[in-house]
């Protein structure tokens, strides 16, 4: 049966653990602060959303050297470096398999990356996601064809589907309580950040074979994410679930600085009493220790106490993309080339920056205002956006449609771009919390699928701008579902007093 860590177990630990003095000796000179933030913690923080840096990065990368990729232009396709085509030929199907293999590599990433993260470890399933970051963009900017582009594409999706898992159950685990929502908005900075950086390097590098550098250089940030992840830890609450306290205890103290008090933070771990003693008399005997089982993938499903976190984790996930984001961030360039053609890709860039800009502004709302509080006000702002696009696509007016992307991305930074990366780390315990994320992200994945594989046709079939009435609705309906499905997390010690809470409001 699983324990609470009570005080006086946290006090016979503490004095008990002359290892932690090591520990926290070899911190490497973490400064505490009042509220936990570190620059060890940031650290973490930032090269572990690296990942989503590069699915954001992915989800932009096509968008501007579309034309140029597909030999639309009028330049006669010729070979370059390493003999390799200047373009590969591919009609408007072919494009849309191209973009959205990348949703289907990152379904499978999300599925399986929950259960890897939470057997084996945040840590390993985060390093060895930037493996398949790394080989993805080889494979994309050396395709000789659209089969071997796809093939990188999927790969690539692959990584970044799980780190879109991964990352923000390892952020959720190391911030500060308190300031959860504001780290777990970086989640959604770095994708943000990762689309912007695309669209940028888009901007300047669609010519001639120029694109290969912009498919390549995701590749680089890979690198750079394997070995900053060398110097990072595994997360104290993992280690802790574990049966490895006493390692949790050091590395927590290491993250929140030598003088932080971590004993309050210590007590909502779940520890098993076998486990408490073996770290305070000797090696682990091996045998007897009960601590939760780890929920797998269908169970969390099957069991009524995790199914109404799993409908809602996944509800708010299919609502950040089927609110139309990514026709946004893949189409932006052909939507306003209609309208707009010359100017139509530094938009899309000025854009880009916007979102990244109001995330990084927007990022304590959910801190402050609540979790819910947030997802309702952004599905209200895009909402009112897709009707703002949807009558200016539809009668050329330009005001309507500049004012009404910004106004979409804008709402999508203050809450629902954020949020549901750090919804199922509080609405479940840490035996469930990969699973439900697996869930989640495979839901949101599929819908970036459906969006990126059928948005071109439906935009095509009908009257032009009217694709956006359709993302209206969308937003009001998936209003609907969070203001009856989804509980406010904020501010609560643990998964069941957020259900509690619920139930009482419900029963009002």
């Amino acid at each position: 049966m699983m324990l609470k860590r009570t005080s006086s177990g946290y006090r016979s630990l503490k004095e008990s653990s002359s290892e932690l003095e090591v520990a926290v000796q070899a911190s490497e000179g973490s400064m505490a602060s009042p509220t936990g933030i570190t620059p060890f913690l940031i650290f973490l923080v930032f090269v572990v959303t690296l990942g989503p840096f590069q699915f954001g990065y992915h989800l932009g990368e096509l968008n501007a050297p579309e034309k140029v990729i597909t030999c639309t232009v009028d330049e006669p396709p010729r070979y370059g470096v390493l003999s390799l085509p200047q373009c590969i030929p591919m009609d408007a199907a072919e494009w849309g398999m191209i973009q959205s293999v990348f949703t289907i590599g990152g379904l499978f990433g999300a599925l399986f990356s929950g259960s890897v993260a939470t057997r084996f470890g945040r840590l390993v399933a985060v390093r060895g996601l930037t493996l398949f970051l790394a080989i993805g963009p080889i494979a994309e900017a050396l395709a000789g064809s659209m089969w071997v582009m796809g093939l990188g594409r999927t790969i690539s999706g692959l990584g970044a589907g799980a780190a879109t898992v991964v990352a923000p159950m390892y952020i959720s685990e190391v911030a500060p309580a308190e300031s959860r929502g504001l780290f777990g908005a970086f989640t959604q900075v770095q994708i943000n950040l990762g689309i912007f950086i695309a669209q940028l390097l888009g901007y300047f590098l669609s010519t001639n074979d120029k694109w290969r550098w912009i498919l390549a250089a995701a590749g680089f940030v890979a690198g750079a994410t394997f070995f900053g992840l060398m110097l990072a830890p595994e997360t104290p609450k993992w280690l802790a679930a574990n049966n490895q306290p006493r390692m949790a205890m050091g590395i927590l103290q290491r993250i929140r600085g030598r003088e932080a008090d971590i004993g309050e933070e210590m007590a909502d771990w779940e520890i098993s009493g076998e486990a408490e003693e073996e770290s305070l008399l000797g090696p682990p005997r091996g045998s007897g220790s009960q601590r939760q089982p780890i929920m797998s993938f269908l169970e969390v499903v099957r069991n009524p106490t995790y199914r109404r976190a799993v409908i809602a984790v996944s509800g708010v996930m299919m609502a950040q993309q089927l609110s139309g984001i990514n026709s946004v961030v893949m189409y932006s360039v052909s939507i306003l080339g209609n309208i707009m053609p010359n100017q139509a890709a530094l938009i899309t860039v000025m854009v880009s920056a916007t979102n990244v800009l109001v995330t990084l502004a927007t990022a304590p709302l959910a801190d402050r205002l609540g979790r819910k509080p947030c997802l309702l006000l952004s599905l209200a702002g895009m909402g009112s956006a897709s009707v703002m696009l949807a009558a200016g696509l539809s009668n050329d007016a330009r005001v309507p449609i500049v004012l009404g992307l910004v106004l979409f991305v804008c709402s999508f930074g203050a809450g629902l771009g954020p949020v549901p990366f750090i919804l199922a780390s509080e609405l479940v315990g840490p035996e469930a919390v990969g699973a439900t994320s697996s869930w989640a992200l495979a839901c949101n994945w599929l819908s970036t699928f459906l969006v990126a594989q059928f948005f071109p046709m439906i935009n095509a079939a009908l009257p032009r701008g009217s694709v956006f009435w359709i993302f209206a609705a969308l937003a009001a309906a998936f209003g609907a579902f969070v203001g009856l499905f989804v509980p406010e997390s904020k501010g609560r010690a643990n998964a069941d007093e957020v259900w509690r809470r619920q139930s009482r409001s419900s029963e009002l």
